[in-house]
């Protein structure tokens, strides 16, 4: 297979440090969120955008905080990007929004244990030996074991670039790192999977192919009605355990729409074909689901399921396209005719015109496949020659 290009990724391994390595990587990592945090107070008082402009500002004070060298480096450049998000949000969204008021308002917190950069001068892996070597406020800590996949090891040890951020999530130490992985030349696609999103059935493909969703409303509507108890009680422990479910709920979410993924990308991959996505880009603002719907309807990751698609197929070579969404699911395949009472309910679909009938979402599927098939043909065909 030849390579053009490269996609970054990122690995997460677990860390297993001792009681005692445990303890200076928790001293880092408030002493490195405190220093941000007065960076962040400076850049925000004296309007500083520039790196070295700040470092200028900052560096002499983190040094004599306990910062080493590149700590202090690594501590400015996170502030710095911090405020590049920050005016980047700002500029794409309402400038008189709530959020977009605040962030021009007052400066960026960090929190006690946010994630902090480590780049190669601060962090070294010993791959063969599973160990790392970090630089830490009371010293470097040499031989803190990690765990990880072997698909995720080899991953590392081809491709790994640039900086690894420590976390501390839920009492867990995890080591997250950026590959630099070589992207695969897209082959050209034989023919198009169409797939057609939704609540019931997260995704119906048009070969028929059904994953159904039923089990994760359940799992959310329980989330749901556990989030309203710790609600009534308004204490800090009921608004910690909400945080933690919020979390938990969120992880389990993406872990059914990144299965998806894989199966659609590798279906797509053993047969030669390429996916076809709808454009669900304004959905929330052009459907108008039923009152008991709304609630699910606005907070479903549609966007994450395609992100994931879209990202997995690019690793794989396998050619995305997204079409026009509007009347999918109630346009007929057959005869084209198109209309609301084709679908008279959520389930079933039957032509008004010629009497072709099938489950809804396999249909809208079909009808996805097919305007991948007509907006393909048009944008790869040759130039005439003059």
């Amino acid at each position: 297979m030849f390579y053009l290009g490269s996609v970054k990724i990122v690995v997460q391994v677990r860390l297993l440090p001792s009681a005692e390595q445990a303890t200076a990587l928790t001293a880092t990592l408030r002493a490195c969120n405190a220093a941000a945090d007065r960076a962040s107070r400076v850049a925000f008082e004296q309007n500083v955008h520039s790196r070295n402009d700040l470092q200028k500002l900052v560096y002499g004070e983190m040094r004599s905080s306990g910062l080493g060298a590149q700590a202090a480096v690594r501590t400015v450049k996170k502030v710095v990007d911090a405020y590049s998000s920050v005016r980047a949000s700002v500029r794409t969204g309402n400038p008189h929004g709530v959020r977009q008021v605040n962030a021009r308002s007052k400066p960026i917190r960090f929190r006690e244990y946010a994630a902090q950069p480590f780049d190669d001068r601060m962090l070294s892996w010993q791959y063969n030996a599973g160990t790392v070597s970090i630089w830490t406020v009371v010293g470097r800590l040499k031989g803190i074991r990690f765990a990880a996949h072997s698909h995720q090891l080899a991953t590392l040890v081809s491709h790994r670039q640039g900086e690894s951020d420590l976390v501390l999530r839920d009492g867990k130490w995890l080591l997250i790192a950026t590959c630099d992985v070589p992207e695969p030349t897209m082959v050209e696609p034989r023919d198009w999977i169409g797939v057609d999103r939704g609540i019931v059935n997260l995704a119906t493909t048009s070969d028929g192919q059904n994953f159904q969703g039923r089990r994760l409303q359940r799992y959310r509507r329980w989330h749901a009605r556990k989030r309203a108890e710790l609600k009534v009680k308004r204490t800090k422990s009921a608004t910690r355990r909400l945080h933690r479910r919020g979390r938990r709920e969120h992880r389990h979410a993406t872990n059914v729409n990144h299965t998806i993924a894989k199966k659609l990308v590798a279906v797509a991959q053993r047969t030669g074909r390429g996916i076809a996505l709808e454009d669900l880009g304004g959905i929330r603002d052009r459907v108008r689901p039923r009152r008991d719907q709304r609630a699910t309807h606005s907070s479903w990751p549609f966007h994450q399921l395609g992100a994931f698609i879209e990202y997995k197929a690019r690793r794989a070579g396998v050619r995305v396209i997204v079409v026009d969404a509007r009347h999918t699911s109630q346009m007929c395949p057959r005869c084209g005719h198109t209309a609301r009472n084709n679908r008279r309910d959520r389930d079933r679909f039957r032509c008004r015109r010629c009497g072709l009938a099938g489950p809804a979402d396999h249909v809208a599927g079909i009808n996805v496949r097919n305007r991948a098939r007509s907006a393909w043909v048009p944008v790869n065909v040759p130039e005439p020659s003059a």
